[in-house]
């Protein structure tokens, strides 16, 4: 959960870079590379910034994630409660051919339909006669941070912002060689922090540990 003050990380920043006074580096400059590393870790690790949450759908079968979303991740079901299930598209278009006709239409939406390669629209089906509203998680761009505000991506990751914005101070200052090396050092420990996250998901994935029951 986003809660940690953007100003904790910069205060923590400016503390290593023996610059409280923010002279060398000033804190809105500071905010800026703090912002850019949220999106980095976005772009690494896209359910750092994950959003569930009811959209009303628009009339048809063609439907769009909302506007500040990166890629869909799963339309668990409509909003009465009545489960969706993911199909391939091929599928619909072999056993139902017709499936986009508005004929077709109804308020139950039954299977989605999403491609990687098309990442911000989905399809549902049957189509939906407009208004009625579906369950969806997705991933979102995180919204920029403010000095008087929180972050917008979980407090875990405050670490690995620390490093990034480290990394991109100390890139400020590349004409001296020990400051690129620096520089260097704070992204790869920003990089090792984001892979040691994906590998302690897999370890703790539900999923992964089998279906819960006993015998």
């Amino acid at each position: 959960m986003a809660t940690l003050p953007a100003s904790s990380i910069i205060n923590r920043v400016s503390i290593l870079l023996q610059d409280a006074a923010n002279v060398r580096w000033p804190r809105l400059e500071l905010l800026d590379w703090l912002n850019d590393g949220q999106r980095e870790v976005a772009l690494y690790k896209p359910n750092a910034c994950v959003r569930n949450i009811d959209v009303t759908l628009a009339a048809g079968t063609k439907q769009a994630i909302p506007a500040d979303g990166n890629s869909l991740v799963d339309i668990p079901r409509n909003t009465n409660g009545m489960a969706i299930r993911l199909v391939a598209r091929g599928t619909l278009d072999v056993q139902v051919p017709d499936w986009h006709l508005p004929s077709k239409a109804s308020a139950k939406v039954a299977h989605y339909c999403y491609s990687e390669h098309d990442p911000k629209n989905f399809y549902v089906y049957p189509p939906s006669p407009g208004g009625n509203s579906v369950e969806i998680v997705y991933n979102a761009n995180p919204a920029d941070a403010a000095l008087g505000g929180a972050i917008s991506i979980d407090d875990i990751y405050a670490s690995a912002l620390v490093d990034y914005v480290m990394y991109r101070a100390y890139s400020k200052d590349t004409e001296y060689a020990a400051n690129g090396q620096t520089a260097s050092n704070h992204y790869q420990a920003f990089i090792a922090a984001i892979r040691g996250k994906v590998g302690a998901e897999v370890a703790t994935d539900p999923n992964a540990r089998g279906n819960g029951t006993t015998t």
